[in-house]
């Protein structure tokens, strides 16, 4: 089984709870909140990770790391951004160095 499956798969789950009701599911309730409400969730666990990288261990650092790729994939949810997406950029950037890849987009 690949990552990419378990996210693809997971990625689903999210998308069938679009309209689902808010008070038994978070995702649906993620959703009815907003995309402002699940940005500030994304940076809320990106702050949990670090911390978790800094002063936690490994499990905890582990478990972090699962609520912010949840999150961040409820939040291409909402935007309309499909994991494949993600993956189609991620492979345009295979190879290069990463200071050739932001000189590309203009970042140096």
């Amino acid at each position: 089984m690949s990552t990419a499956d378990v996210l693809d798969r997971l990625f689903a789950t999210i998308e069938s709870r679009r309209g689902a009701d808010p008070t038994t599911s978070w995702t649906a309730k993620l959703f009815h909140q907003g995309r402002q409400a699940i940005a500030q969730k994304v940076g809320e666990e990106a702050v949990e990770v670090n911390i978790a990288a800094l002063v936690q261990g490994p499990a905890e650092l582990t478990s972090e790391s699962a609520d912010l790729i949840y999150h961040l994939l409820v939040l291409w949810a909402d935007a309309g951004v499909a994991p494949s997406d993600v993956w189609a950029e991620l492979a345009k950037r295979e190879g290069l160095s990463g200071i050739e890849e932001k000189r590309a987009r203009g970042e140096l």
